[in-house]
């Protein structure tokens, strides 16, 4: 499927509503298990989703428009939740990420860019020449991949519950 701006603000748009039914109100080991070691609960994709909100998706899309190749994106720090999001309630980062997403989308609407924009370039560290156009279509995959990596967590809480119906389950194999 071909990039589409505003499909991408449209899908963009629906995550913090979507995290927000997901785990709203469930009890905290279904906020904060995770799968075992080096994995992350839904609590720590969260924060995780905040960082990106602050530190990745915008500020690269304004160094392409502004810097091109010229500069390279600072490196993103995957695992800068753990001590952002220290001490705060799960309540706290829904409120944190809904803010910083409606304002993320509107300064990304306020800049009204064109295919010629969407075909511009920047220097990503690890992955070199990007375009505008890439950087967004992973913005949305990236939010699309967490909430898989959400809902794959918790399902696995109840693998030995489920007991020989694990064998059809994808979410748990």
């Amino acid at each position: 499927m071909k990039f589409n701006l505003d499909h991408a603000i449209d899908i963009l748009s629906r995550t913090p509503n979507v995290l927000r039914v997901m785990l709203q109100g469930l009890p905290s080991e279904w906020v904060s298990n995770n799968e075992g070691e080096n994995t992350w609960s839904p609590y720590d994709v969260l924060g995780h989703l905040i960082h990106a909100e602050q530190t990745d998706w915008i500020v690269r899309t304004k160094m392409i428009l502004e810097e091109g190749e010229g500069k390279p994106f600072e490196r993103f720090d995957r695992h800068a939740q753990f001590e952002e999001s220290k001490g705060k309630s799960i309540e706290e980062l829904f409120t944190i990420f809904e803010n910083l997403r409606q304002e993320n989308i509107g300064i990304l609407k306020e800049m009204r860019l064109k295919p010629e924009d969407l075909r511009k370039t920047g220097k990503h560290p690890e992955l070199g020449i990007v375009r505008l156009e890439e950087l967004l279509a992973t913005w949305v995959v990236h939010d699309q991949d967490h909430l898989v990596q959400i809902n794959r967590t918790m399902a696995k809480q109840y693998r030995e519950a489920v007991g020989p119906w694990r064998v059809y389950l994808s979410a748990i194999k």
